[in-house]
């Protein structure tokens, strides 16, 4: 198969996005009762250690003020697309019924200068704030989710869908159920038995198609819907034709009595049905559910987001591989395997499997950063991270699957769940303490990539780095300029 080298640059199809992303409760703050509902993260983070240091997502990045400022730097950037979310109870205090207006016209205005800087917004309608007031009257257990949230979809298209064409339905949902529902380590922080766990899944789906539904219902311009679950991807150690199919078959295998896997929730949105595999691991705690339902939860798509991050080897008889747990293998700093190649083969085998264009909707690394003493954020290894992800993204292009975007996670360090403030993921540093933004060393070399729509990564690191450096003064230049302007967005909303 076809590789990338110096002298066959990796550059990506003409119409490909090159975008960031985020989510609203890990930036916005705005969190006064004034100003929206509470989710059941405002819930989990008053449970004593049940997020790192007590830290809770009240301020944030403060992007609910800033975020003129935040939109500035992405087009400082070049991005061509923005991933937001849109917080559920900031639209509806209570989840259904009386809208916040106010919740509405914070979004109103970040579209608008998304489109005046000519940065497209991809929109995700969940990511993770279920409304707490619903959750009360037993949230995904209760078969009225899947109405409450098509009510509430229904409203934010209905308000946005004139200037909003991409959606995205539904965020991870194996992380939510699995470490929400059953672990107890994210909100609601609660450890249901399988039965339940699996019932508050199937609910899950029929949510996703039903906001399908009530996006191609009230949409004013013509929709492009996607969704964007985990990718829990295997990989091959060669390209040997048997450790090829041996990897296939693991990364679409259910083979743990768990919710990490791809097939139990891909394949009801894309095929109409649960794996059989999946129905004999889970047995008997699998759910019950009138037919109907299927036929609800597969709603036609038009891309097959994916969030793909790390991934393990595996040998020709689908077995680990040692490659993936070998001792000193790079690693991130919440110990995630940095595998680039999963992001070659992730997108390849789920292209292979549900024939539908594919989108990287996060893919990103954390690190240990800070402000050096000339006041720069310098992450080479994200580079290098990105880099290598990239470029094997590449190679599954060259293998032939359709591959039409990539979002890098994230675009400002922020409220990292569980984890707090001490994880960073982001292109730009953010000083929780005074809110002062500095593009990082990646921002920079990021940009160069969307300017030359992949041919820069084959510069040699070590180049790319003194080059970056210089880019990245420019663009805290940049930043400095908009601050003094008075054009940071810090007037309330």
């Amino acid at each position: 198969m076809p590789t990338s080298n110096t002298k066959n640059p990796p550059v990506f199809p003409p119409a490909f996005v090159w975008g960031a992303a985020s989510s609203s409760l890990q930036i916005e703050g705005g969190s006064s009762p004034d100003l929206r509902g509470e989710s059941v993260w405002d819930s989990f983070c008053r449970k004593p250690d049940g997020v790192h240091e007590g830290h809770t997502p009240q301020v944030a990045c403060d992007h609910y003020r800033r975020y003129q400022e935040d939109v500035q730097i992405m087009a400082d950037m070049k991005l061509k697309a923005y991933r937001l979310s849109i917080n559920w109870p900031r639209v509806m205090r209570e989840g259904a019924g009386a809208i916040n207006q106010g919740g509405l016209e914070f979004y109103d205005r970040l579209i608008d200068a998304l489109l005046e800087r000519n940065i497209e917004p991809w929109v995700t309608l969940f990511h993770w704030e279920f409304p707490l007031a619903l959750y009360h009257k037993g949230g995904w257990l209760n078969r009225d989710s899947a109405e409450w949230f098509g009510e509430y979809s229904t409203r934010v298209v209905e308000r946005l869908s004139d200037r909003v064409t991409h959606w995205m339905t539904i965020n991870e949902p194996q992380v939510y159920l699995q470490l929400g529902h059953v672990d107890g380590t994210h909100a609601p922080g609660i450890k249901l038995p399988l039965k339940e766990a699996l019932l508050a899944g199937h609910n899950t789906l029929r949510a996703h198609g039903r906001c399908v539904q009530a996006i191609r219902a009230a949409a004013r311009k013509q929709p492009t819907i996607g969704w964007a679950p985990v990718g829990h991807v295997s990989f091959p150690v060669t390209e040997d034709p048997d450790e090829v199919e041996a990897a296939r078959a693991a990364t679409f295998a259910v083979k743990k009595t768990d919710l990490w896997n791809n097939t139990w929730f891909s394949d009801p949105v894309c095929f109409g049905c649960y794996p059989e595999d999946g129905l004999r691991m889970y047995g008997t705690n699998a759910p019950s559910f009138p037919a109907g339902d299927m036929d609800l939860i597969r709603q036609p798509i038009d891309f097959y987001g994916v969030n793909i991050y790390s991934g393990g080897a595996v040998k020709a008889d689908g077995t680990p591989a040692p490659v993936s747990s070998a001792p000193g293998r790079a690693r991130n700093s919440m110990h995630w395997n940095v595998a680039p190649e999963a992001l070659r083969w992730g997108a390849r085998f789920l292209w292979e499997r549900y024939r539908l264009p594919v989108v990287i909707t996060e893919n990103g690394m954390c690190n240990l950063d800070w402000v050096d003493s000339h006041g720069q954020v310098l992450d080479p290894q994200r580079i290098d991270y990105t880099r290598r992800y990239l470029s094997e993204l590449h190679r599954a292009i060259q293998d032939g699957a359709d591959v039409r975007g990539y979002f890098h996670w994230s675009i400002l360090d922020n409220f990292e769940w569980a984890e707090g403030y001490r994880e960073r993921f982001g292109l730009v540093y953010v000083d929780y303490a005074t809110q002062k933004r500095t593009p990082k060393l990646s921002a920079a070399w990021y940009k160069r990539v969307i300017e030359t729509n992949g041919r820069s990564l084959i510069e040699p690191t070590g180049l790319s780095v003194q080059a970056s450096t210089t880019r990245a003064a420019s663009l805290d230049s940049s930043l400095t300029e908009v601050i003094r302007n008075g054009s940071n967005g810090s007037t309330s909303a």
